[in-house]
């Protein structure tokens, strides 16, 4: 046989980019006039390296996790770049309007943000970054509730990195990056780049042009020229020299890497590859295990080999007298993701100054530092190459200048000069942001500057003197692996002039770094790495210095390539195409992975595929297994000799061409004789049948198909039949059979590689039959057909038995029953290595430490869990099972297919593992082991990344499908037309709640929810009905109306605060049209009149429309959820009106609110606040400190100073800032600096609650009273709950004492103004000193807000001072604060309690001072109870407020003429709408039906004594009733008390348009406050809403309760929450544990969804609310269906009280699988009763499965199906029969003792009943009963016995031709009997036989001792040895030999004797 291995080559046309480059030449080249020397020149210089050919490079895009890849060619000119896939031109970037030429390009990684905006702005945001904005204050923890940290954590995901493909492209000076996403970036270069390489695992390695110049200058000044190699990382920061190091430590097994001089480069200058270094090869993934880098020095004539790594770089040193905060962010200003670069800012700073430049070019330090906008900054650190996610900074959309040259178009040197870059680099290592701060900037080290670091790990020197361009040198990375002593990779470096030297490199084991010796020189020219003969291992392809082509493979041993020219197929007859071969080649000029582009002396190209890695599987198993047997040059002569074999067919991969080739190897290898015995029996052949016959292909066998088995086939010629034999023993022989053996076990393993297991077995066989006959009888019983006879005793050739293999082979299935039924038997994991160790060999491992058999490692892993002796519990196995299963695969659902892909005898024990899992699964798991024991429910509930609730893709059952679609009607569809054509459009009313899903089920069937949605709308026309009063006339008619109208407008007026709530975050996704706001509709319609009327034109003053629009765009805004997506800065710019309207200014403060203005650019902010617009500016203040709630973020500080004087050095300076937006800006500070405790913000604070200029009212501050609120409320928020004996607390402490109380007498009198209104300060001071001091329980505080008792004293001060008093003084004993009317009443001072007892009595009549105070009191202390009890539903409370809420609503019904009495019903009045809120809160989400009565009775008042004040407290009430439309609560941590407190200040505004007393907007900061505390369960499979009965566990103090409750609900607050359990029998059990497992309370923090599994039998309670439809109950007694799964009999389906399975299951059951069963399978319209038996079966297996929720078991029952009713004569009925028989004993031996859980007096059922196997296994004995009976059989059999030759066609036999026999029948049935009954091997029996005579002939006619009389006994006695000794010599399953088969061969024995 021709012993070349031939690789044929295409001539290589001109790709198609780079056809398309050649043929578009730029316009530029084309000129046609004459070009002058100097204009030719000049154009050269700025030209650089880049000429007007086209080049190209190459590179493998390998699919996302799969092996396949397509090649791409990136491939340019001067102008133009073009990307290629496979020669398809994908992309094209024409630069041609740049005017510069391109230098290089390069394909390679980027590592870049995910988040939408993220990169593109940076920065340019309001987000805070944690450097910028942590605050020294108290943990936000006991501030904010957990909402808060998980929303935070939420964002900070949001910005995870990713690596994404990339193109890179460098033009003369700029850079540009195109992703594969979408995305690119546009950079400045500061010099000319020669060449760019990608580097692992992202970024590009750029070398620049050294400039002439430079190397003079560096002679003349003695210093060493710039670094000239950059690698750039992060399109924002500057390219980053290499570090050089001393020694990389790991980066191998996973260890970490770090520098082994780390020290020393924290504390010292970046010391960079030197400027002499030129770049001349640089490795790639996945070409290594190692990142090498090539450099060569021309002037010292030698290459260095680097070994590189990527390193984060470290941040700066904190200096000294520089806070960190600014410090970094100046730092990072030019890092930030996507600013856009504008180095041209101070770029030609460079370009122009040839001298030292002073430091004030750069900077005037007198400039302010912080104005606003910020000035470009030069940071320290600006340098820095950010290759994490960089922090935003304030201006990132600046770069700094540094090493930023914009070179000028016009003719400027190629590159800066030296003392350019030199000045440039001192300013980046001082960083200087003027002179002021060059001394107190440390230097940088090296650590923050590069990002990626090189060790040099040898050099070699270059032969010859003649200079060597970087392209002729080439290298390779090859052989990558273990190589039986250590991980080693080969380097084979290649000069032009000398041979190929190779590098030895590898990992040392004392210092973990990596090593790099000189190995060996080979004759090459050019070398390449290629993907060749081995997957994943790289081998060496090599250009000899003669012209021919190597492979260097295992090591460095040699395969020549026979090279030919691929022609057309067009041979003659006789088949023999002209040979043209292919010589001369001279290097390779390009290769991607296999695919190699050679060029030959002659300047011919040539490509072709060097791919000879074998598609078969199996033969890539038998190679590898063999590699881990075989030493090193065996194992090499077998690769070679199946090249070779295989080469012949052209590498075809059809008819298991490779496996003969394979087959024809290793015959070789071992010396065995091939022998074709039938070959050309028949003669030539001639026809076409006949041609297709002898194809090698296996015949196919149709017998298991019912449709086809009756086919006449062509004969299968014997042609392909083989056999082998050895002329002479081999030591070889017996590791190979073994290594084959276990590699045939590994295939019986999986049930889809039976049809490899018959192509192996047959070799096994064969070398089998040589030096262990009995191996190939074990072979013989499972495939029968593999070869024509059994091996005798009788043939074996004793001369070639091997002793160093066991007589019976390892029968896995054997070892692994044997390991689950007895735990003490013990043996390792499977692991092949191990097995030239058995036989001294010293393997080659050329194919690295794989294990080639993984099913059967995994499985034998997976049963020593199973059976781990150590462990006693079988629930504690079992779960160690499944962590191992989900630890050896990854994921759940590689663990289900191989789950899938085993027998089903071998999978039972894994299946009832998992079972036992299911059934009480343990709570410290992650969500793919939920996934793998089928409990999704639980995977969701500790999944990072919740499932998507939209309905695609997830299966409805019938039921919910009809009731949620309902179809469109024509008349409808006639409708929309109609109104389409009209040009009418949907308004939206501002009420939809697109929730469907959620509203239909949270509140049941009731039409609450419509009720509040209509009450609430404010863009309908409401009607009203007026009492007719025919006395009056037209024009006292039209009075009255307006009267009404202007009523009902002041109600509609005050809709939007309550609509905020009520639909509050109920918009999850926006879409990308402008969104619509709603409009306030002002017309009414007066019944019974039926007349609609607007209000007269300047009824409604513009400035109260003005703040109703405000709110209106508010509760726009609110309705998009806090976590809804597509809200960013483009999308918020899209909405801007032309003109800036009250409406907007709301819809941006709600953006705010929710956090979405974190997104708006800070370019954008300007449009808003330059026009001072008063409602946008407050919008737009608010709305930014609210997004940064508690954050202190420095940008929106300065903002917010702009606005509010008394933040700037200079207070009295005119902002021509309103009063009202001053106050906004406070409020800011306060909400901004929220909890942080900030002395500074504190102080100014509580400043301005007495500023000066505020004391005497006047026209010009008239909100002054609004401006000391916000003013008290932002100290209060600054320093909430921080209140302490310190002196500074102390201090502010007597500053409100004497705001509350005014001054001291003595005080007063010395000054004669006073400088304060106690009349404005008191309440306001008071609220302050109660945030302040809250919850602290500090009692001498409270007593400062002692309530007077006395007339006298209650005279002194405004009645409603007391509500702020009682509020306060509770706020601070938080404690104590009770829920309880005598709670309330204690609060009361006994004085005036006294008096009103009196006058409700009836015995004297209260003072009103003692009446107002009294109901004044009463409201405050309700009002902090509700606080108290927010978001709670506690019933006392309840109860309580719902007293008092009745009983004001009585005292203000009631009229009287005397004013004293509109005086006390107008306080009651103020007291009646703060305990309407104070109900509300306790109530907040619940949507109780009792307290919506009672609003809706206040909602229909809209007579003259209710103002706009009343209606905002109703409605607010209203909203809070129904917060989020049920989905919210409020929370009572402290930040959100103080929002609540702010949002329903006791401050209630007449008007419309009053903002004088209280500041509107912040009326809306009770989202702060907000909670998502509903708790939803969902159905895991459709994902739809469902009710459930949850019990829930709190903990008060150290009291626990247990509550009943039906989710939705509305769940206690997560701080008292301890559990969570579903114990109900509809779904399956659930315990979420908050106190024990943190990862169960961070996902209900995260989205509040319980999901629920459905047990199959039941509906949902939606469905079926009494449980009635169960299938239990549809079903009765289902005794029938378990006795039909035994024995499958037809019955009398009808009669079954489930027949109609397939109506009844559609009606409950939505699994598509269940369905599709019980419609294809178990029907009732079989033809033949073995159809109506197979659905009688089904019908049975599906009932089973549903009622007990096992579906796996229905693929189980089919099998066993399959298993009883097959054909013997189908091909794998030996090994199927050998599964059940492991299943039957399984069950019946092993299952009820080790698996069941009995011992923990636990007991289950198991998957598959045992009387249902057992019933299987009976059925086929019945068969071979009848088999035994025939009379052939028993003539076979007793051949056997005796040890003689048994064929199937034995020519002894007379009888053989009497009956047609179907061939190799005979064989099956003695297959089918011995192993069914474990009859030992011939050979052995042959043995036994011998010594049973011996012993009977020993024992007989002796007398007592030795021997026996008692021949019957003696018999009985030799029968039990010979059992035992045959059942131990073949290690059967748990029945051993059986005895009924002992006496049959006893019988045939005794028949010859």
């Amino acid at each position: 046989m021709n012993s070349e291995i031939i690789i044929q080559l295409h001539s290589q046309p001109p790709s198609a980019a780079v056809k398309f480059l050649t043929q578009h030449v730029s316009p530029v080249a084309e000129s046609h006039l004459p070009d002058s020397d100097l204009l030719r020149s000049i154009r050269n210089v700025l030209k650089g390296s880049a000429s007007n050919s086209v080049n190209a490079v190459h590179a493998p895009l390998y699919e996302e996790g799969t092996d396949s890849w397509a090649e791409q060619e990136l491939a340019w000119n001067d102008r133009c770049v073009v990307l290629s896939h496979g020669g398809i031109i994908r992309r094209k970037w024409d630069f041609s309007d740049e005017n510069q030429t391109i230098q290089c390009a390069c394909l390679g990684r980027l590592s870049h943000s995910t988040h939408s905006t993220g990169p593109v702005h940076g920065s340019a945001h309001y987000t805070s970054s944690k450097t910028d904005d942590q605050q020294t204050g108290p943990s936000a923890e006991s501030i904010f509730s957990p909402f808060k940290a998980v929303q935070e954590e939420r964002e900070k995901n949001t910005h995870a990195l990713e690596e994404v493909s990339a193109v890179f492209i460098f033009l003369r000076s700029i850079g540009k990056i195109y992703l594969t996403n979408g995305l690119d970036y546009t950079f400045s270069l500061p010099f000319l780049v020669r060449k760019a390489w990608p580097l692992h695992p992202h970024g590009v390695i750029i070398q620049r042009l050294l400039d002439p110049s430079e190397i003079d200058e560096a002679h003349v000044t003695g210093d060493a020229p710039l670094p000239t190699i950059f690698t750039i990382t992060n399109p924002f920061a500057e390219p980053a020299a290499v570090g050089i190091t001393a020694g990389i430590v790991g980066g191998s097994h996973g260890r970490p890497i770090c520098l082994s001089d780390e020290e020393e480069n924290c504390s010292r200058p970046l010391s960079a590859i030197p400027a002499s270094e030129e770049i001349v090869w640089v490795s790639r993934k996945p070409y290594a295990i190692d990142d090498i880098l090539i450099t060569s020095n021309p002037g010292r004539r030698e290459l260095s080999i680097w070994r590189y790594v990527h390193l984060k770089p470290k941040d700066a040193p904190v200096p000294l007298g520089i806070k960190k905060r600014s410090d970094s962010r100046r730092m990072f200003a030019a890092n930030s993701p996507g600013s856009r670069r504008q180095s041209a800012a101070m770029g030609n700073l460079m370009d122009n100054t040839h001298h030292f430049p002073s430091a004030t070019h750069i900077r005037d330090p007198s400039q302010p530092k912080h104005d606003f906008p910020p000035p470009f900054p030069v940071g320290p650190a600006s340098s820095l190459p950010q290759s994490g996610p960089p922090p935003a900074g304030p201006h990132a959309m600046h770069g700094p200048p540094a090493m930023h040259p914009s070179t000028n178009p016009v003719g400027h040197r190629n590159s800066p000069s030296r003392l350019d870059l030199s000045f440039t680099m001192d300013r980046m290592a001082l960083g200087g942001d003027g002179e002021t701060e060059v001394f107190t900037t440390p230097v940088e080290h090296g650590r923050m500057k590069a990002s990626f670091w090189a060790q040099r790990l040898a050099t070699h020197p270059l032969s010859g003197v003649v200079p060597i361009s970087p392209h002729q040198i080439s290298a390779a990375l090859f052989d990558q692996r273990y190589d039986g002593v250590r991980d080693h990779t080969l380097l084979a470096v290649c000069t032009p002039s000398s041979e190929a030297t190779v590098f030895l490199l590898t990992v040392q084991e004392t210092s973990k770094s990596v090593q790099c010796d000189f190995l060996t020189t080979i004759d090459a020219v050019s070398v390449a790495p290629v993907g060749a003969t081995r997957t994943e291992i790289w081998d060496l392809l090599a250009v000899k210095a003669d012209g021919t082509v190597s492979v260097f493979t295992h090591g460095l041993h040699e395969l020549p390539l026979h090279l030919r020219l691929a022609q057309p197929w067009n041979a003659d007859e006789t088949g023999a195409p002209s040979i043209i071969p292919i010589t001369g080649v001279a290097s390779i000029k390009s290769g991607c992975v296999s695919s190699i582009t050679l060029l030959c002396g002659t300047g011919a190209v040539y490509r072709g595929k060097f791919d000879m890695i074998p598609r078969d599987r199996l033969v890539n198993q038998t190679l590898q297994v063999l590699s881990l047997v075989l030493p090193k040059e065996e194992a090499f002569s077998l690769h070679r000799s199946f090249l070779q074999a295989w080469s012949q067919h052209y590498f075809w991969t059809s008819s298991n061409l490779e496996f003969h080739a394979l087959t024809f190897a290793l015959s070789t290898i071992l010396e065995l004789k091939l022998v074709y015995p039938f070959k050309n029996e028949e003669g030539t052949t001639s026809s076409a049948w006949d041609k297709f016959r002898t194809l090698s292909a296996n015949s196919r066998q149709f017998v298991d198909d019912p449709a086809l088995q009756r086919l006449s086939l062509p004969i299968p010629s014997t042609t392909g039949q083989y056999f082998l034999f050895a002329l002479k023993p081999n030591p070889l022989l017996a590791p190979v059979l073994y290594a084959l053996h276990m590699l045939a076990e590994d295939l019986r393993l999986v049930v889809h590689r039976y049809d490899s297991l018959m192509l192996l077995v047959s070799m096994v066989s064969h070398i089998a039959h040589i030096i262990r006959p009995e191996w190939a009888d074990y072979w013989k019983r499972l495939c029968p057909n593999i070869m024509p006879a059994w091996p005798s005793p009788s043939t074996a050739r004793v001369d070639m038995l091997d002793d160093r293999i066991p007589v019976w082979p390892p029968d896995m299935a054997a070892i692994l029953y044997g390991r689950i039924s007895n735990p003490d038997w013990k043996f390792p994991s499977y692991e092949t290595p191990r097995l030239a160790s058995l036989f001294d060999i010293q393997p080659s491992y050329a194919f690295g430490n794989v294990e080639p058999l993984t099913s059967l490692q995994r499985l034998t892993t997976a049963y020593m869990c199973l059976s781990d002796s150590s462990i006693t519990s079988a629930q504690k196995r079992a779960e160690l099972t499944v962590e191992t299963l989900v630890r050896m695969w990854g994921t759940a659902k590689k663990g289900h297919l191989f789950l899938d892909s085993l027998p089903l005898g071998i999978a039972a024990p894994l299946r009832e593992a998992i079972r036992t899992c299911q059934l009480s699964p343990p709570a410290h798991w992650q969500s793919q082991h939920y996934e793998l024991i089928g409990r999704r429910d639980l995977a969701f509930s500790v999944a990072k990344v919740q499932p998507v609730i939209s309905q695609q893709g997830v299966y409805q059952s019938a039921e919910t499908y009809m009731s949620s679609h309902y179809r469109t009607t024509i008349s409808k569809l006639v409708e929309q037309a109609k109104s389409a054509s009209l040009g009418e459009v949907d308004a939206v009313s501002g009420v939809e709640l697109d929730l469907k899903s959620f509203t239909s089920i949270r509140f049941g069937q009731d039409r609450r929810l419509e009720e509040v949605a209509r009450m609430l709308c404010s863009s309908t026309i409401p009607s009203v009905r007026l009492v007719e009063r025919p006395d009056l006339n037209e024009h006292d008619q039209a009075k009255e109306q307006q009267h009404q109208v202007v009523r009902i407008a002041e109600r509609t007026l005050a809709l939007p605060y309550g609509r905020a709530m009520f639909t509050f975050a109920a918009v999850l996704t926006v879409t990308r049209e402008a969104y619509v706001i709603p409009k306030l509709e002002y017309q009414v319609k007066i019944q019974p009149s039926n007349v609609t009327t607007g209000p007269e034109p300047g009824k409604i003053p513009l400035e109260c429309t003005n703040w109703g629009e405000f709110h209106n765009g508010v509760a726009a805004g609110l309705r998009i959820a806090p976590g809804a997506c597509g809200v960013e800065s483009s999308w918020i710019a899209f909405n801007k009106p032309s003109e800036l309207t009250p409406e907007h200014a709301g819809f941006l403060f709600g953006l705010g609110l929710t956090g979405h203005l974190k997104e708006m650019l800070t370019w954008h902010t300007f449009g808003y606040l330059t026009p001072k617009h008063d409602l946008t500016s407050i919008g737009v203040l608010l709305g930014l400190s609210a997004a940064n709630v508690g954050s202190g973020n420095m940008h929106v500080t300065k903002l917010l100073a702009v606005h509010t004087p008394a933040l700037l050095p200079t207070p009295t300076v005119d902002l021509n800032v309103s009063l009202m937006t001053q106050a906004a800006g406070l409020a800011g500070v306060g909400i901004l600096y929220l909890g942080t405790k900030n002395r500074r913000m504190a102080e100014v604070c509580l400043h301005q609650i007495s500023r000066k200029d505020l004391v005497q009212p006047d026209l010009s501050n008239e909100h002054r009273e609004a401006y000391t609120y916000s003013a008290a409320l932002a100290f209060g928020m600054i320093m909430l709950g921080q209140g302490s004996s310190i002196p500074a607390d102390i201090d502010c402490l007597h500053r409100l004492r004497n705001l509350v109380h005014g001054e001291t007498k003595s005080i007063a009198t010395a000054r004669s103004h006073p400088t304060f209104d106690v009349n404005i300060t008191s309440p306001a001071a008071t609220i302050a000193l109660g945030l302040m001091y809250l919850k602290t329980g500090q009692k001498d505080v409270a007593d400062i807000l002692e309530l007077p008792s006395t007339i006298i004293e209650l005279n002194q001060i405004q009645p409603n001072f007391l509500v702020m008093r009682t509020i306060a003084r509770s706020l601070i004993m938080w404690d104590s604060i009770g829920s309880t009317t005598d709670w309330l009443l204690s609060q009361i001072p006994d004085s005036i309690t006294k008096a009103m007892q009196d006058h409700i009595a009836g015995k004297q009549t209260a003072d009103d001072a003692i009446e107002l105070a009294y109901y004044n009191i009463i409201a405050g202390c309700c009002f902090a109870v509700g606080l108290k009890y927010a978001g709670t539903a506690r019933h006392e409370a309840y109860i309580m407020l719902s007293n008092y809420f009745d009983m004001f609503s009585r005292f203000v019904a009631t009229s009287g003429p005397a004013f004293d009495h509109k005086i006390k019903r107008s306080a009651v009045r103020e007291g009646l709408n703060l305990i309407s809120i104070a109900l509300c809160m306790v109530m907040a989400g619940t949507g109780e039906i009792s307290c919506l009565r009672r609003l809706r009775y206040a909602f229909g008042m809209y007579h003259q004594a209710f103002r706009y004040g009343v209606h905002v407290a109703t409605h607010l009430s209203l909203g809070l009733l129904f917060l989020g439309a049920g989905r919210y609560t409020l929370g009572t941590s402290n930040a959100a008390i103080a929002c609540m407190v702010t949002a329903f200040f006791p401050r209630f505004h007449h008007v419309s348009s009053d903002n004088k007393s209280y500041l509107q907007a912040l009326r809306h900061l009770w989202v702060l406050a907000v909670e998502p505390r509903c708790l939803i369960a969902r159905d895991v499979t459709t994902r739809e809403a469902v009710y459930l009965p949850v019990k829930i566990t709190t903990k008060e103090g150290n009291e626990k309760g247990i509550s009943q409750l039906i989710s939705p609900t509305l769940i206690p607050d997560f701080g008292k929450l301890c559990s969570v359990r579903i114990d109900t029998p509809r779904y399956w059990p659930f315990f979420v544990d908050f106190e024990h497992v943190p990862e169960h309370k961070r996902s209900l923090l995260r989205n509040q969804t319980l999901y629920v599994k459905r047990r199959t039998a039941f509906l949902s309670y939606t469905e079926d609310p009494r449980g009635s439809r169960s299938l239990f109950v549809r079903s009765g007694s289902s005794a029938g269906d378990a006795a039909t799964l035994d024995f499958p009999q037809l019955i009398d389906a009808k009669a079954h009280p489930a027949s109609d399975l397939t109506h009844f299951i559609s009606s409950f059951s939505n699994d598509t699988l269940f369905l599709a069963f019980a419609d294809y399978f178990s029907r009732d319209d079989g033809e033949t009763p073995e159809e109506r038996i197979f659905h009688t079966y089904c019908h049975a297996t599906l009932l089973d499965s549903i009622l007990q929720d096992k579906m796996e078991t229905l693929q189980s029952h089919l099998t066993l199906y399959q298993y009883r009713t097959q054909p013997q004569s189908t091909a794998h009925f030996h090994l199927r029969l050998q599964d059940l028989r492991f299943a039957a004993d399984f069950y019946s031996k092993v299952y009820d003792r080790r698996f069941s859980g009995r011992a923990e007096h636990n007991p289950r059922p198991p998957l598959i009943r045992e009387n249902t196997v057992s019933g299987a296994l009976q059925a086929l004995d019945k068969r071979l009963a009848e088999v035994q009976a025939h009379p052939k059989f028993s003539k076979a059999l007793s051949r056997y016995a005796r040890g003689e030759l048994v064929a199937d066609t034995s020519e002894s036999d007379p009888d053989s031709t009497s009956e047609s026999s179907v061939p190799g029948e005979l064989s099956r049935w003695l297959a089918w009997y011995l192993m069914r009954n474990g009859v030992p091997s011939a050979s052995l029996l042959v043995i036994l036989r011998q010594l049973a005579r011996d012993a009977h002939a020993q024992c007989t006619g002796r007398p007592s001792p030795d021997g026996t009389a008692d021949l019957r006994a003696l018999d009985i006695g030799i029968k039990e040895v010979l059992r035992g000794t045959g059942t131990k010599m073949i290690n059967a399953f748990g029945s051993g030999w059986s005895g009924e088969s002992l006496d049959k061969i006893i019988d045939a024995w005794q028949g010859v004797s």
